[in-house]
């Protein structure tokens, strides 16, 4: 279920006194969206990613033969699909959220992806990729678990924190689809529940149980999928 937009009384007044500016036009914006970082008009502007595309990982459908793109992922990963595409203002907004501090943005981004719901999501369970230690110092939150938060509330789904990155891996920024698989192998491992610590053994032998069907993985942005796979 969505959160109530109406603002709090000390907001109203905080809105009377300094109107909030939409982030990206720096328009101010209006009283019910005074809680939101984007205006409207700005996250209409966003580009959705939209069919035709390759039904596993959602990139636009390959004109020649099979997608390669996830041809060598798990089988566990079963479907990918991003809400709109990394440019103009959608790329100023993730990279406030990354690197500015702006925390409320997730719920900005949150809005635009909640549309992105499949048949079998409805009783899974959201999963934030984790921050190494190092990144989560420096940021003061994993924007990924700001991002399944906002989109549990929307989905009414629950968020499990079923993860921890093992070491901190360097930015994917520049680096090949190759590189990047290298990057961040070994870099997650499964939270044990029962102890409060992670398990690092084979797969399948976690003591961790969910009684979830199906597990989404929630990130900021997807390139390649190596993260994810």
């Amino acid at each position: 279920m969505r959160p109530s937009t109406a603002p709090s009384v000390p907001n109203a007044v905080e809105q009377l006194l300094l109107p909030a500016e939409c982030l990206l036009c720096r328009g101010l914006l209006s009283f019910p969206d005074a809680d939101r970082s984007v205006c409207p008009v700005c996250r209409h502007r966003w580009r959705s990613v939209r069919p035709p595309w390759c039904e596993r990982c959602g990139q636009p459908e390959p004109l020649f033969g099979g997608c390669r793109l996830c041809a060598d992922w798990p089988a566990a990963l079963r479907r990918v699909r991003s809400a709109v595409w990394l440019e103009g203002g959608a790329r100023e907004a993730v990279h406030a959220l990354k690197y500015a501090g702006r925390a409320r943005v997730a719920d900005d981004l949150a809005t635009a992806m909640s549309g992105m719901m499949l048949r079998g999501w409805e009783e899974a369970a959201l999963v934030p990729v984790p921050l190494g230690p190092r990144r989560l110092r420096q940021r003061g939150y994993n924007q990924s678990e700001l991002l399944a938060q906002a989109l549990g509330r929307r989905w009414n789904r629950p968020v499990a924190e079923l993860l921890v990155r093992a070491r901190d891996t360097p930015t994917q920024t520049t680096l090949t689809p190759a590189a990047r698989r290298a990057n961040v192998a070994g870099a997650f491992e499964v939270r044990n529940a029962e102890c409060g610590v992670w398990h690092g053994g084979t797969p399948g032998n976690s003591t961790f149980r969910t009684p979830h069907s199906a597990l989404v993985l929630v990130d900021d942005v997807f390139t390649t999928g190596a993260t994810l796979a």
